[in-house]
C-alpha cells in the first residue's frame, strides 16, 4: 500500500468518453484529487456505483478533481474494455473522467489492488487517504453512504487533517494481464 504522504504517481491516460488526455496536470489547480480504481463487471463496484455518481454530483462545484481508472485485462474481461467503460460512464452519468489503463502501469504505480480502490490526495498531491468508501458490502445489508471517503474529502477541502484510522477497500482483485502481476500482488 502507498504510505500516507506519498506523492501521487503521474499518469497519462485517455478518458473513454471525451478522448481527452488526463494526467495529474489536469488537476493541478485543485485542492484535492480523488483517484478511483474501478471496473464495470465487479459486483462491489456495481453495489456502490450509485454513490460514486452522487459523489461526482455533490462535489462537482467543489475544489476537487476526480478521475476513475479501470486497469482490468480487457482481453480476458471484455466487459471492462474501453467501449464498455464509456457505456458505463454515460449510462451512470459520471461527471468525472473514466480512463482505461491498458498497460496496467498506473494501477501498479498506485499499488491498486481491488475494485473499487480509493486514493485521495491533497493540493500538493500527497496521499491523505487510502481506504474504503464505507462499511457497506454487497452481502451485509448496510446502506451505501460513502461516509468514510466523504469524511476524508470534507477534511481535505476544509484544510483539516484526515483521520489516520483508515480501513482498506474491499472488492474484486484487479484482473492482471497474464504475467503482468505486480510484485505486491498475491
Amino acid at each position: 500500500m502507498l504510505a500516507l504522504g506519498t506523492k501521487a504517481p503521474d499518469f497519462q491516460l485517455t478518458d473513454t468518453r471525451s478522448g481527452h488526455s488526463i494526467s495529474l496536470a489536469t488537476f493541478a489547480e485543485k485542492k484535492a484529487l480523488l483517484v478511483i480504481f474501478l471496473c464495470r463487471h465487479c459486483p462491489f463496484v456495481q453495489h456502490v456505483k450509485g454513490e460514486l455518481v452522487k459523489i461526482g454530483q455533490d462535489y462537482a462545484e467543489k475544489d476537487i478533481g476526480i478521475v476513475a481508472i479501470s486497469a482490468n485485462d480487457a482481453a480476458n474481461y471484455p466487459q471492462d474494455a474501453p467501449e464498455k467503460l464509456r457505456e458505463m460512464a454515460t449510462t451512470e452519468g459520471f461527471l468525472f473522467p473514466l480512463c482505461y489503463d491498458e498497460t496496467q502501469e498506473t494501477a501498479k504505480a498506485y499499488t491498486a489492488a481491488c475494485t473499487p480502490d480509493f486514493f485521495l490526495f491533497d493540493a500538493e498531491f500527497a496521499l491523505v487517504y487510502r481506504g474504503q468508501l464505507d462499511d457497506s458490502r454487497p452481502s451485509n445489508n448496510k446502506p451505501v453512504t460513502g461516509a468514510d471517503l466523504r469524511a476524508a474529502i470534507d477534511a481535505v477541502l476544509a484544510g483539516k487533517p484526515v483521520n489516520p484510522d483508515q480501513k482498506p477497500s474491499i472488492g474484486c482483485n484487479i484482473k492482471w494481464q497474464p504475467g503482468n502481476e505486480p510484485p505486491y500482488y498475491g
